[in-house]
């Protein structure tokens, strides 16, 4: 008859996790390994060992309801609140107001006839820097996952290389491209040089956008290169094997071989590139600021400037306007996901 090991025999094994520690180290670990034992030992005895899942994931949930689920609330009332004071119980309820002054347009095509202007001003802004930098993203990074997926000459550096970018902070990013695109930086010396003629890149209206698309492109397409890397490399080499014998040429094995097995890969992209692209605000405002007027203010700047850079600080527009940004959000992303799975199942 199997007898249960007694407390002595329970611990050896314990013991032997910490036989290579030095004789410093491995009495402060089993003082610790001790009180953890003593404090979890009468939990896990009082709710049972299926539910202690619930008691460690419990501080994450507590984090999330502090700093996610009560801003969302909170920000939900004061959507539905106006006046200039900060507190809620200071704060007036006037219901949908906030919403129709947003959108109170005599043309939604035209922002100068808006109450809002500069909320329309965001929106369209935000419609052609996500077109851009999104199409973009998801071209560069497919192509260059492709080139890195072959078998080329330090393969392993040039991915790390590609990757580099992301690893930096936004604002560092753009305070370098700052530098690199000033009337005084080194793209304009090197434009000189070659005998044209220095340009104000930031401030130009003509080459402002671009040059937000294109710094937020140069940052980010690592990332999206390494989830697309990761789908082909989940392709069977058989499928190409096959083609081959088959008589399919590279051009007939990526439209017939990889495109088809990538698209899933090829969602998920689309949806984080433009959940990430409609958030864009740190880059473009230490870039810009918005400028030259509002050519690249989008529509996070104009919530950031409403509720709190403005002299007068509107925080229930400026919430009214997160709440339609969130929504619209919510119902493109769930578009994408449901058009994701259709192609999946055709």
């Amino acid at each position: 008859m199997a007898t249960s090991p007694s407390p002595a025999n329970r611990n050896v094994p314990q013991m032997r996790l910490f036989v290579w520690l030095d004789p410093l180290t491995r009495p402060l670990l089993l003082l610790l390994v001790s009180a953890v034992d003593r404090v979890l030992t009468p939990i896990q005895r009082r709710v049972g060992i299926d539910k202690m899942g619930y008691f460690f994931v419990l501080p994450n949930l507590l984090i999330f309801g502090i700093f996610v689920l009560f801003p969302m609330l909170l920000n939900f009332y004061y959507a539905m609140t106006g006046g200039t004071k900060l507190f809620p119980e200071d704060r007036p309820f006037i219901g949908l107001g906030n919403f129709n002054n947003l959108f109170d347009c005599g043309d939604f095509l035209s922002p100068n006839s808006c109450q809002e202007d500069l909320f329309w001003r965001g929106i369209f802004n935000t419609i052609q820097f996500v077109v851009f930098q999104v199409s973009g993203i998801v071209v560069f990074s497919l192509l260059t996952a492709l080139v890195l997926n072959r078998k080329i000459v330090a393969r392993g550096f040039f991915r790390s290389v590609f990757f580099y970018p992301v690893l930096l902070s936004p604002v560092v990013v753009a305070l370098i491209w700052k530098w690199v695109l000033q009337h005084e930086g080194v793209l304009n010396a090197i434009v000189e040089i070659f005998g044209g003629e220095s340009t104000r890149w930031l401030l130009d209206t003509n080459w402002a956008l671009f040059w937000v698309v294109f710094v937020s492109v140069w940052a980010l397409m690592g990332f999206y290169t390494l989830i697309l890397l990761a789908g082909l490399q989940s392709i069977p080499p058989e499928l190409y094997e096959a083609s081959s014998i088959d008589g399919a040429n590279n051009w007939q094995d990526f439209r017939f071989v990889t495109m088809p097995l990538l698209m899933p890969t090829m969602f998920v992209v689309l949806v984080l590139s433009l959940i990430r692209a409609v958030q864009m605000f740190d880059q473009i405002y230490v870039l810009t600021g918005g400028g030259p007027g509002t050519r690249t203010q989008l529509l996070v700047q104009y919530i950031y400037t409403t509720g709190f850079s403005n002299q007068i600080q509107l925080f229930g527009l400026s919430a009214a306007a997160s709440m339609v940004l969130g929504i619209t959000l919510l119902i493109l992303t769930l578009l994408q996901l449901r058009l994701g799975n259709q192609s999946s199942l055709a």
